[in-house]
């Protein structure tokens, strides 16, 4: 056996009692009056050429609300102060696709600094306002389910659990 072969121990089979890990979604609510900013997803794994907010994912060693600003940032050029974000809906999804437990959370900024711009090109084809009762058929659905809850002043809800 080589020294500087990578052997690690085999990981144990998850029980039911093993905490959870759940993947952390952020989204930006961007609305202007009964409006809301949406952007076509392109060269995507997931969704592509549908309509979705501009979001992205938590990484390691940074809590949710820098998420955020970094992905308003990274998508939009917008600068956003972490205390300018408002949570306006958390979705809990159990994803269809790869049976993985997802936690959605949907901010609002209270006020921003930039000139919006489409500034991921390779991901988003384009960037759309639609009114809020109006969405276009190809919007992604946990997006629109969310949006709707939104709308009717729901701040939690699920999708794709049994019952």
């Amino acid at each position: 056996m080589n020294p500087s072969d990578d052997i690690r121990p085999a990981t144990p089979p998850a029980s039911a009692s093993d905490p959870l890990t759940l993947v952390v979604g952020v989204h930006l609510v961007l609305t202007e009056a009964d409006r809301v900013l949406l952007g076509r997803r392109r060269n995507t794994r997931y969704a592509a050429g549908m309509w979705h907010l501009p979001a992205g994912h938590m990484e390691r060693g940074e809590p949710v609300t820098r998420s955020m600003t970094r992905e308003a940032e990274e998508e939009l050029g917008l600068t956003v102060a972490e205390e300018d974000l408002l949570l306006v809906h958390t979705l809990h999804l159990l994803d269809a696709d790869d049976g993985r437990s997802r936690l959605q959370l949907f901010f609002r900024p209270t006020r921003y600094e930039g000139r919006l711009r489409n500034a991921e090109p390779h991901k988003c084809s384009e960037l759309r306002w639609w009114r809020l009762d109006g969405l276009p058929e190809d919007t992604v659905p946990y997006t629109a389910h969310a949006l709707a809850g939104i709308v009717r002043g729901s701040t939690l809800s699920t999708v794709g659990w049994a019952g």
